[in-house]
């Protein structure tokens, strides 16, 4: 059976998506700036990843628990999967995240928050295409329009723009690879953790699943690391340096409504956009060591903002042409 594609979003829930999306954004910065000190000052990024994620999963394991809707959402959810009605692949959304913040806790700090946050931008750019093109589950494929191609473009370029002076640096390949991959995984979590929103009908319950299956591999990990070098002797005192799990359950939360509503690549460059103005005004308030702030930097965040508006912008009607009609009979002369 052919699924119709969605429509295209009334102008008003593209504008509220957009800021929702820059929000997200903004909430992943935030998010990568704290995880990658956590992870420096520990010593261990395993460890800041674990602090992260679990202490996110305690959120929400609360909020479900005053939420009657989020606990019949879960219940929802469970009967889908025993009766085969929901692939057991849509649940692991927390994967992409877990892999998201083990990146920020390994290589933030190292990279600085600017070109870990353009090598995550990158994958999400390319990865928010291809999934909106063939679509996830349930999910209808969306057309990809000229506007939005136009500004994923705009996007990449402006990427390549910050990019540009940032590597000045010699740093390892695989630390800009790990948030690469990051950033590839980003639309995927957003698309699954959408569709297991629209079939619970709870962001709840959708960010309870990310959190477990994230929380569950991240401990994993870090306890094949632990019996290789151990665990940190000390902790840091700092309590900003522990929010990153209360503003992971924000924007996962926030980011399963928005994916369905305006689709995976607008989510996707929306969140990009934000990412890089957060980024930007972090680095110029609370600059990361050995990591200057750089005018492509400004002029790149700037140009990305242009992009998004964009990519935003409605596709054309386009009118059908009118129907010719042939006589009766003979039509010759």
């Amino acid at each position: 059976m052919s699924i119709a594609e969605p429509k295209h979003p009334e102008p008003r829930t593209v504008v509220s998506g957009v800021l929702g999306a820059i929000a997200c954004g903004a909430g992943i910065a935030a998010q990568a700036r704290i995880n990658g000190q956590l992870g420096a000052e520990l010593g261990d990024g395993y460890v800041a990843a674990v602090i992260s994620f679990g202490s996110g999963l305690v959120i929400v394991i609360v909020l479900l628990a005053i939420s009657s809707a989020g606990r019949r959402g879960l219940g929802i959810i469970g009967g889908g999967l025993r009766a085969g009605r929901i692939p057991w692949w849509m649940v692991l959304g927390g994967s992409a995240g877990a892999l998201f913040v083990l990146s920020q806790g390994l290589s933030a700090g190292l990279l600085g928050i600017a070109v870990f946050t353009v090598a995550v931008v990158f994958g999400q750019t390319v990865s928010g295409i291809v999934i909106d093109r063939r679509g996830v589950g349930s999910a209808a494929p969306r057309t990809i329009t000229p506007a939005r191609i136009v500004g994923s473009a705009l996007m990449l370029a402006a990427v390549t723009l910050i990019v540009s002076t940032q590597f000045a640096s010699r740093v390892p390949l695989w630390l800009v690879l790990l948030p690469l991959a990051a950033g590839f995984a980003i639309p995927w979590q957003q698309a699954v953790n959408g569709q297991i929103r629209v079939i619970s009908g709870s962001p709840i319950a959708a960010t309870l699943l990310n959190f477990v299956v994230g929380t569950t591999l991240l401990v994993l990990a870090c306890t094949v690391n632990a019996l290789l070098v151990g665990l940190p002797q000390e902790y840091p005192t700092n309590p900003v340096l522990y929010l990153g799990g209360v503003i992971g359950v924000g924007f996962i939360a926030l980011g399963a409504i928005l994916a369905p509503r305006i689709g995976v690549l607008l989510l996707a460059l929306g969140t990009i956009s934000g990412q890089l103005v957060v980024a930007l005004l972090l680095d110029v308030v609370v600059p990361a060591d050995g990591h200057p702030l750089a005018l492509t930097t400004v002029i790149g965040t700037a140009i990305t903002l242009i992009a998004l508006a964009i990519a935003a912008l409605p596709s054309p009607k386009v009118r059908p042409s009118p129907k010719v009609r042939v006589p009766r009979g003979n039509s010759r002369p």
